[in-house]
């Protein structure tokens, strides 16, 4: 058992299986794990290496095994599996050499892929181990902790003496991909009891992994380090990594001292750096403990933000919020005169969307940010998660909270639509469950005592309420304090608020998008998803309308709407229709009245 051998070793991995295996065969287009089945000579033979070098602990060479990755069936990826686990059986055949059944992230390209189906295919994957004995497993490379709970619970209920260990991809900024930081890992991570050791692989050099092994402390924690070999470089389009072993070697050894019990490497590490690193662990030393000295990053801010917005929420105030979009070129001056009309009625909100629909207007956070600073009242931009990268929406947030922005709405967004797919691309590194973890997150690790306010979105208008409460309690769990509604016209979407608000205290902002002719009515009941007007209200206009005569039946149905919302809600927000900033200071007038 791995646990006994911990007592008194340091556990010593091996190295990289995909980017040695393209090292040995010239072959990098595909993948590793396709080995197991049409070169099984070279994966033992790889093994072989490891162990030889000195590696106490092999992982099977299926880390990117699964449908997902690999496009195969369920009955080929079992094959390939099979075959991986019979290679490492034959290559620690009569040696003292822990297997380690390698498990990488299932990829969710698609950001609404069914939960159970991504558990389902991990089920699969652990009983394709289990019923082959492997009782160690190696869940690598992840970049959040999603599903690890349930799938260390399965693996326990079929194997409670098993051994699990799981490995997150840190960048050198201390975030993963996906935008958690490495104190919040570990404090989730370690909330999960049946998981026996955590730690890091790939992501980072060994210089950079010492630095996020820092900012831990270990205590009796099992805790691994596998780095890569340092920072790679494109050359004629080849990913290569620089040849240290000895510098890899000490730095590692180094990290070793700091607690970490298990060490070995990843990306751009062969048999070399292994055994280098192996010749400086004497093998029957025990792990020194340490408590770390990291120092938190985080200050606390000299002058904390005042953010009325979030102090009238707190203190059970009615609060009015007001969307205006921003301009499609660089004339703001219809924003700006919005803006100044809001500031002058005592709105106390004003949101500015990100690209709607898809459809490219100017940055919500520096417009934002713009009118925070010239007009003085207090902004929400929309952040969605559709044109930026992690790095990208962090930098954003940064720049953000710089410019004294303290609210956003963080939403998964529109999807290119399909006649602009071909020259743009979209990114959807995160959606927006995700979105809130990471900002959530950064309140801790940057914005310590100066929180942003997150609000997400709630859709009352969808056929399958209980599914959408259901998501609104998940965004409550990471990291939303407040929700703004799609509009509202009907008295099910009325009915549907007023269950939630008796299931939930969560503040939420009615949304309220007033009707200004016919043709709109017509067009917002065909073409805006979520929405849909009753025919009583569509009937009150008319095509042959003055545009006076039109605005009045809207600013009618507005006001009838929302004083049926005002004793459930708390707040209402408003969608500005074609700039008619004066039309919502007149409804939330008669509103109010």
């Amino acid at each position: 058992m791995i646990k006994e051998y911990l007592k008194n070793h340091v556990l010593i991995s091996d190295g990289a299986m995909g980017t040695y295996y393209s090292e040995l065969t010239g072959n990098d287009a595909s993948y590793c794990e396709f080995g197991n089945l049409n070169d099984k000579e070279t994966i033992k033979k790889i093994h072989d290496e490891y162990i030889n070098a000195g590696a106490k602990l092999i992982r099977t060479n299926t880390f990117s095994a699964n449908t997902y990755d690999l496009g195969v069936s369920k009955d080929r990826l079992s094959d390939i599996i099979n075959s991986g686990i019979n290679i490492a059986k034959e290559a620690t055949k009569n040696k003292s050499v822990f297997i380690g059944a390698s498990i990488g992230p299932i990829k969710e390209d698609n950001i609404d892929e069914s939960h159970d189906e991504i558990l389902n295919e991990y089920k699969f994957i652990v009983d394709c181990f289990l019923v082959n004995g492997i009782d160690s497993f190696v869940f690598e490379t992840f970049s959040n902790y999603n599903y690890l709970k349930e799938i260390s619970e399965y693996i326990k209920s079929k194997n409670s003496d098993s051994f699990i260990l799981t490995q997150f991809a840190v960048k050198p900024d201390g975030f993963t991909r996906d935008g958690l930081s490495v104190t919040k890992l570990v404090k989730e991570v370690k909330k999960i009891e049946n998981i026996d050791a955590y730690g890091f692989n790939c992501g980072s050099g060994p210089s950079h992994m010492s630095e996020i092994i820092k900012k831990i402390n270990i205590g009796n924690d099992i805790v691994s380090a596998l780095p890569n070999a340092g920072f790679p470089e494109i050359i004629h389009e080849r990913t290569i990594y620089p040849k240290n072993s000895k510098y890899f070697a000490k730095k590692v050894d180094e990290i070793k001292a700091m607690g970490v019990s298990i060490v070995g490497g990843c990306c751009g590490t062969n048999p070399k750096y292994i055994k280098q690193l192996a010749s400086l662990i004497i093998e029957n030393s025990k792990v020194v403990k340490t408590i770390s000295t990291y120092e938190e990053t985080a200050k606390e801010h000299e002058k904390k933000m005042k953010n009325t917005f979030k102090e009238k929420l707190d203190n059970n105030k009615f609060v009015v919020a007001i969307e205006l979009s921003a301009p499609i070129d660089t004339d703001i001056s219809k924003l700006i005169t919005g803006a100044k009309i809001c500031k002058e009625n005592n709105i106390d909100l004003v949101t500015v969307p990100d690209s709607p629909m898809s459809k490219v207007r100017a940055d919500s956070t520096i417009i934002a940010s713009k009118i925070k600073r010239e007009i003085g009242i207090e902004v929400m931009p929309h952040i969605c998660c559709r044109d930026k990268n992690t790095n990208a929406i962090r930098s954003s947030l940064i720049g953000s909270h710089i410019e004294d922005i303290r609210n956003v709405l963080a939403i998964t967004g529109d999807p290119i639509s399909d006649a602009s797919k071909v020259e743009t691309k979209s990114v959807f590194n995160l959606n927006s469950f995700r979105l809130m973890e990471l900002i959530d997150d950064m309140n801790v690790e940057f914005f310590k005592d100066d929180n942003i306010l997150i609000g997400g979105a709630l859709n009352l208008n969808v056929l399958n309420k209980e599914v959408e409460f259901n998501r609104m309690l998940k965004k409550i769990e990471k990291g939303a304090k407040f929700f703004i509604t799609q509009p509202i016209y009907d008295d099910e979407a009325i009915e549907f608020l007023k269950k939630i608000k008796e299931r939930t205290n969560v503040k939420i902002l009615a949304g309220l998008l007033p009707v200004v002719t016919y043709r709109n009515a017509v067009f917002l009941n065909n073409e805006l998803a979520g929405v849909t007007i009753p025919d009583k209200y569509v009937k009150m206009f008319s095509e042959d309308m003055s545009k006076e005569e039109a605005q009045e039946v809207g600013i009618k149905i507005s006001v009838e709407i929302g004083r049926k919302l005002k004793g459930i809600c708390d707040g209402l927000y408003f969608t500005t229709p074609f700039n008619r900033v004066s039309m919502l200071i007149e409804i939330i007038k008669q509103i109010k009245d």
